[in-house]
């Protein structure tokens, strides 16, 4: 909703909106756990008991599949945001939070829920090319940043309609 209303206003002011919509591959089963510890340290200023707290919950983990009478060996989990808790979206939120001070930049709108991402900004209709160089550009930099912190840009599914208006 607020995306579209953001869009909305921008055409009440006779602006051209352009909005990226952003896949991630696996994006939760990529987080690198050691990143993650890192980032909880530094950005969120998260330290003794607490950090350890979630060092312990991110790390060390394994698995291994039961069938029958059936068990597979054991692997060590080395990467991702452990299954079936309530943490995992929101410790996923937490891992690209510092993406802000990438697209603000270029002084681009980012919205992300879990593991969707969406770019987007305004500009006049007769300056269409320089918002589309922009949002380009903060592209290409959002896209160096997944490859530093270990998330695969899904080129694939991501999107960049072409001088798109809120209908």
């Amino acid at each position: 909703m607020k995306i579209y209303n953001d869009r909305l206003l921008s055409a009440d002011n006779g602006d051209v909106s352009e909005l990226c919509l952003l896949d991630l591959t696996a994006a939760f089963d990529t987080v690198d756990r050691d990143l993650m510890i890192l980032k909880l340290e530094r950005q969120f200023g998260l330290r003794g008991v607490v950090l350890d707290w979630f060092r312990s919950y991110l790390c060390s983990r394994t698995y291994r599949i039961i069938h029958g009478n059936k068990t597979s060996p054991t692997v060590h989990v080395i990467c991702s945001v452990p299954q079936g808790s309530v943490l995992r979206p929101r410790m996923f939120i937490l891992y690209p939070a510092d993406l802000e001070d990438v697209a603000a930049k270029h002084n681009v709108n980012i919205h992300g829920y879990a593991d969707d991402t969406q770019l987007y900004l305004s500009g006049h209709r007769d300056d269409t090319t320089s918002t589309v160089h922009r949002l380009e550009g903060c592209i290409t930099d959002v896209g160096h940043w997944m490859s530093t912190n270990r998330l695969k840009l899904n080129i694939e599914k991501s999107e960049l309609p072409r001088h798109s208006f809120p209908r």
